[in-house]
């Protein structure tokens, strides 16, 4: 097929073409993509999906915010929809497909510029191209003593968009979002905002103060379609003078709610810092051995040949990883007060073990996961709870029994952030076997059903599940984010349909 038999919805060919062609004068013709074989990489999902669904009509790709500004121009005159990416690496979300077939989308890889860093503040501003690798190699060529925070994805993504999607690492800047000062937005119109203080003249705090002067607009742009977010300001972690990685291990199934009992207070109270990660021992495996070693039988893999393979490794059915950081005299302490809270309940504690996104370390360990079935299927299904282990069990099981459904095995994880938990299941099956797709699709649609019904939000879906997650939510969430889009954006221009806005 063609690109240019895929149009925007509402757009004539002819018009499209002229529209193309005013692209082109604006961002070089090299940098409008229709054809078929260049456009292949915008194609690829590892959602249950038909990509066909959702292929864009085409790819514009600006280096400049001038360069956006004509882009909307155009774009407003012909009514071409818009989809924006970073590094478009949203693994398990949908990538870099639209959530609409037909959009072009707007590949702002070319804006990569590290425009600042300030190692006293701590402070760097990034654009959206810039990858947690580029930042990482610049602190390293300047020897400065300052930590990222790294998602899953790790070198191959964008803290720019990783930010807006609310993703999160495992650090004490685990949370993205709260760990952001400042952005710069083009409206659909194409005026500049600068939030918070930004929007000062000469100021030299924007990327210190979050809130300036009267609403704090930041968040209206995340997760959102109401603006292009050119520039984002990030807080960095001053590197510790030390710090020790500790896996506390609970070697009993039913101890699941004991150490999330265990965990939230040490969080409330500061004792532990970071993001911890409580795996199960069917996640854990997968970095070791591929599900059809254990096992080829119809189903999900029995629980007994899980725990047998996992014991032979070392891994428990529980298994929570966190670090302490600090100075040695600041450490001392906070790890004997773990020690005694784990302990306590039941948990054999292993020490100095090495987990590389709690410190600083880069690297794609986390794909190992994709090993466990083989064919790059993946869908991440993260619903969010209290933090407490009655909470977890009651998810937990939900998820295993639905999951044990469809035959797909439960490999899951909660991150403990000391209120609330994520608890976090990947859906892993080869979309190159159609039966393990259509199966991977009705799962995930009946665990958004099944977990909303009982109360428990989702924090994020793919680009095939953002409708349904939106009508969820209350008639009134949706009318403010549709008065919002239509004063922000009222040609509709920008991302339809993300996170299930529409103008």
């Amino acid at each position: 097929m063609q690109s240019r038999d895929i149009l925007p919805q509402g757009v004539s060919s002819a018009s499209f073409a002229r529209a193309l062609s005013e692209l082109a004068q604006v961002v070089g013709a090299d940098y409008v993509v229709t054809d078929p074989e260049r456009l292949l990489p915008y194609t690829k999902s590892m959602l249950p999906i038909d990509e066909r669904e959702y292929l864009p009509s085409g790819v514009v790709m600006p280096s400049s915010v001038e360069h956006i500004q004509g882009v909307l121009g155009i774009c407003n005159r012909y009514r071409l929809p818009l989809w924006p990416i970073s590094t478009g690496r949203n693994f398990g979300y949908g990538s870099a497909l639209p959530a609409t077939r037909g959009q072009l989308i707007l590949d702002l890889k070319r804006m990569d510029r590290i425009l600042e860093i300030d190692p006293v503040l701590c402070t760097a501003l990034v654009e959206p191209g810039v990858t947690y690798q580029q930042l990482h190699d610049r602190l390293a060529e300047r020897s400065l003593a300052l930590w990222l925070d790294f998602p899953g994805t790790g070198p191959l993504a964008g803290p720019l968009g990783n930010t807006l999607e609310r993703g999160g690492g495992h650090t004490p800047y685990g949370d993205h979002f709260a760990h952001a000062c400042g952005m710069e937005v083009v409206l659909a119109d194409g005026r500049v905002l600068r939030t918070g203080t930004g929007c000062v003249p000469n100021t030299d705090s924007w990327q210190a103060s979050r809130y300036g002067y009267g609403p704090y607009l930041d968040g209206i742009f995340t997760q959102s379609n109401f603006a292009v977010v050119t520039k984002l300001g990030l807080w960095l972690m001053p590197a510790p003078a030390a710090h020790r990685t500790v896996m506390a291990q609970y070697w009993d199934e039913r101890d699941l709610g004991k150490a999330v009992e265990t965990v939230r207070p040490l969080r409330l109270n500061g004792t532990l810092q970071n993001v911890g990660v409580l795996a199960s021992a069917a996640l854990m495996l997968s970095s070791h051995r591929r599900r059809a070693e254990l096992y080829q039988g119809e189903g999900t893999v029995p629980d007994r040949l899980i725990e047998s393979a996992a014991r032979e490794q070392g891994i428990a059915p529980w298994n929570l990883i966190f670090t302490l950081y600090g100075t040695a005299e600041q450490i001392a302490p906070n790890l004997e007060i773990a020690r005694r809270a784990f302990e306590g309940s039941g948990a054999k504690l292993v020490f100095d073990v090495h987990e590389g996104t709690q410190s600083n370390e880069l690297g794609l360990e986390s794909f190992s996961l994709l090993n466990w079935v083989g064919g790059g299927g993946l869908a991440w299904f993260s619903p969010i709870a209290p933090a407490r282990g009655t909470d977890a069990v009651k998810q937990r099981e939900l998820a295993k029994s639905l999951l044990a459904r469809h035959g797909m095995d439960y490999l899951g994880a909660f991150t403990l952030n000391g209120r609330d938990l994520h608890h976090l299941v990947p859906l892993l099956f080869d979309r190159t076997v159609q039966p393990q797709l259509e199966r991977a699709r009705q799962c995930f649609a009946d665990l958004v059903t099944e977990f909303t019904d009982k109360g428990y939000a989702l924090q994020r879906v793919g680009v095939d599940n953002m409708g349904k997650l939106a009508r969820l939510y209350a008639a009134t969430n949706r009318d403010v984010n549709r008065m919002l889009k239509r004063a922000l954006d009222p040609n509709g221009i920008l991302a339809p349909g993300k996170s299930g806005i529409h103008s």
